[in-house]
């Protein structure tokens, strides 16, 4: 993989908009967008031992390396023009404060936001 590949749940509304966010702010052709859902993403998935099932996480392959939960994306942040940019200072935060705040949003994002499609 040539560029960092953003894994996203394909069906969770939140990541759908999250995705989109990106998409319209990152620097051009700086990020690749695949679902969680897709033969693609589940190969991915796989491939990087994180099992055959779509992660209430987004994931986000950098280097040969894969970030989880909120280092995935502030990471991803740092591929977005300026302003969006200086949001990847907060990867300073540890991730013991930081991931919290993120599973508690992954853990009720289609409750809170929504489903795009079953």
């Amino acid at each position: 993989m040539s560029r960092p590949l953003i894994l996203y749940d394909g069906y969770c509304a939140l990541c759908d908009r999250s995705v989109h966010f990106l998409e319209a702010r990152q620097r051009p052709a700086a990020l690749e967008y695949v679902s969680q859902q897709s033969d693609r993403g589940k190969q991915i998935l796989t491939e990087r031992g994180l099992g055959t099932q779509p992660l209430e996480t987004l994931v986000l392959v950098e280097n040969d390396h894969c970030y989880l939960r909120s280092t995935a994306a502030l990471r991803a942040s740092r591929y977005l023009r300026f302003p969006w940019s200086l949001l990847s200072a907060l990867i300073l935060i540890p991730p013991f404060l930081r991931d919290p705040v993120y599973n508690l949003i992954a853990h009720n994002r289609n409750r809170w936001f929504g489903r795009t499609r079953e």
